[in-house]
């Protein structure tokens, strides 16, 4: 086998926030992949409208660039823990990866977790070692670290030999050393081309192709991409899907396309070592194999890691259902989540007893609560049950919980609370460190279950200070019963609509969600109570009128902002006997049982 020596396929790897689409955009920039006067968003490859609020990456996503006469297909992973299911397949279809590291935070734990799969793959790795311009930066020292990193590890020899460069991706410098004179990106481009190997070539096999990734089009279906193996393809080829029980599916390419800059190209015809996207194949899925169907071989495939918490979606059936969402019934939803499973392979989707509800089981709160965001926007309403993990048994019969790593940074006036805080909900520290500027970094291992609900406590802990990442660690025995939500809630005994006298009379019960003139329903949660019980109030009694009172004075009345909560902070705050009720102009909290008599006696009858 030969190597095409202009081809070069590499993946960008790194924690969430370090610069990785950033870095694609000076990389754009530098081989003249924009016009002159072409307008360009930052993060150009961020695309989806999450991606671009949240200032994350969510989706993987394939770029190429051309860099004297050599094609480099680029791609571009998510860098939370919670889409660590995007990187993993990604990493088969490519020869070597950019390792991208702050020079301030060094070496994080999503940095430890794909380098890990890197390295198991034996992928040729470059490390850039970004945000040298930031203030309290110490490039050199996190050289070292990711050194250690590298040993820890335990990379080959020729794996610890790894090409670094410094850079600045916001302003385009790259350079070699630290001493040497800024330079633009063409330096990283050089090291891309001189490090990472060309692909193995065999065009003349019988077609072969791992599929990596899915995207589906409404005019042309699904859409299949990989790299492929051997061989060649063209539209109109008949392809066979195999999976480890043989043959699973046939059919016929309908269009073939390349990847050039941004987008993806129609071509007649692609070769071994290309980065494909394949239409027409109607049965393939992430895992499963393409060849001839003269020589249907299976591919070493790639195990994607298990989910570790799941939720209950269920139809909405408050009563405010139908009124603000179009798609409301159990099999609109029920459509639209096994579709979604087709090309998110980390996600699970199981029926359960009951025809309305289907548990959704993911890597993390951030990982559903992006699918729910997605759903409601495209006009879906739904019930969501309060997270849960996903435990297992041994051989032995023990009941094994997930566990996570968590990376804590923190001005050094939080780091009793915060420890104190940690230690209520089982975790065990593993590393207490230094940083510059201050700050201090503390290492947990924590049961998932601890984190369910923690992340609003943490930011009014470290008033907004701190910076709190974690990734799957591994499965321990069960820790134990952990401490639910301290406060209680403030919930609506009657429908109506909420008034600004009723709230200033009820403020010293706690923190309202809901301002006046909304609507309310019996058993809706409308604030955080300011004891440990459920406190059940009217926000709908008006005030009595007379000759000597007038509901004009109401005007005057002044009133503590409501505390509105995000997705993600209601899916944090909501009880096991709550729902989180969903449409895409509302984000309601509400009691399961919504009868306030009802539930009395469901709660008598719990702690009989």
């Amino acid at each position: 086998m030969s190597r095409k020596k202009n081809i070069r396929n590499i993946a960008i790897i790194a924690h969430v926030d370090h610069g990785k689409t950033t870095l694609v955009d000076a990389i754009f920039q530098n081989t003249g992949a924009f016009r002159d006067n072409q307008q360009v968003n930052v993060r150009v490859l961020d695309s989806n409208p999450q991606e671009r609020e949240r200032g994350i990456t969510i989706f993987s996503k394939n770029a190429a660039a051309i860099y004297k006469d050599h094609k480099i297909n680029i791609v571009d992973t998510p860098g939370h823990a919670d889409f660590g299911g995007e990187v993993e397949r990604i990493l088969k279809m490519v020869d070597g990866v950019l390792l991208l590291v702050d020079a301030f935070e060094g070496p994080m734990p999503q940095t430890k977790f794909v380098l890990r799969k890197a390295l198991e793959l034996h992928l040729k790795p470059i490390v850039v070692i970004n945000k040298i311009d930031r203030p309290q930066s110490d490039p050199v020292k996190v050289h070292d670290q990711v050194l250690d990193l590298f040993i820890a590890l335990g990379a080959e020899e020729d794996q610890l030999d790894f090409a670094y460069l410094y850079t600045s991706a916001k302003n385009g410098v790259a350079k070699y050393s630290m001493d040497d004179e800024d330079h633009d990106m063409s330096l990283l481009l050089d090291t891309i081309i001189r490090e990472i190997p060309p692909p193995l070539a065999d065009d003349d096999g019988p077609f072969q192709m791992l599929v990596t990734s899915l995207d589906y089009s409404e005019y042309i279906g699904k859409i299949a991409i990989g790299r492929i193996r051997r061989g060649k393809v063209s539209p109109g080829n008949q392809l066979a899907v195999v999976s480890p029980e043989g043959v699973v599916g046939k059919g016929s390419v309908t269009k073939v396309f390349l990847f050039d800059k941004l987008q993806k190209f129609e071509v007649k015809e692609a070769a071994s070592g290309d980065i494909v996207a394949l239409a027409g194949i109607a049965d393939a899925t992430v895992g499963m194999t393409l060849a001839a169907v003269e020589a249907p071989e299976l591919l070493e495939s790639f195990e994607i890691s298990k989910p570790t918490l799941s939720m209950l979606f269920s139809v909405n059936d408050s009563p405010f259902a139908g009124q603000e969402g179009k798609e409301v019934t159990s099999r609109k939803i029920r459509e639209r989540l096994m579709k979604e499973v087709m090309t998110n392979v980390a996600l699970d989707v199981e029926e359960t007893d009951s025809a309305d509800t289907f548990r959704v089981s993911g890597r993390g709160e951030l990982h559903l609560s992006v699918l729910i965001e997605t759903m409601r926007r495209e006009g879906y309403e739904l019930a969501i049950a309060r997270p849960e993990v996903i435990m297992h048994h041994d051989e032995d019969g023990t009941l094994l919980e997930p566990i996570e790593h968590v990376t804590i940074d923190i001005p050094d006036e939080y780091t009793g609370v915060i420890i104190e805080k940690m230690g209520r909900r089982k975790a065990e520290m593993t590393h207490m460190g230094t940083l510059r500027g201050g700050m201090v970094r503390l290492e947990f291992e924590i049961p998932t279950r601890g984190l369910i609900g923690y992340n609003l406590e943490f930011t009014t802990d470290t008033k907004g200070e701190g910076i709190l990442s974690h990734v799957f660690y591994n499965y321990q025995p069960f820790k134990g019963k952990l401490p639910s939500r301290e406060t209680g809630a403030l919930v609506v005994s009657e429908a109506g609509t909420c008034v600004a006298y009723a709230l200033s009379n009820l403020e010293d019960r706690g923190t309202f969600f809901i301002s006046p003139n909304t609507r309310v329903y019996e058993g809706m949660v409308v604030g955080e109570s300011t004891r440990g019980l459920d406190i059940t109030l009217n926000v709908c009694k008006t005030k009595k009128l007379s000759n000597m009172r007038s509901s004009g004075t109401d005007e005057s009345l002044r009133l503590t902002p409501p505390k509105i909560l995000s997705l993600e902070q209601a899916l944090e705050f909501i009880n096991d006997d709550e729902l989180l009720e969903v449409t895409p102009q509302s984000i309601r909290l509400r009691k399961k049982i919504l009868d306030s008599n009802l539930r009395a006696k469901a709660t008598k009858k719990a702690n009989a």
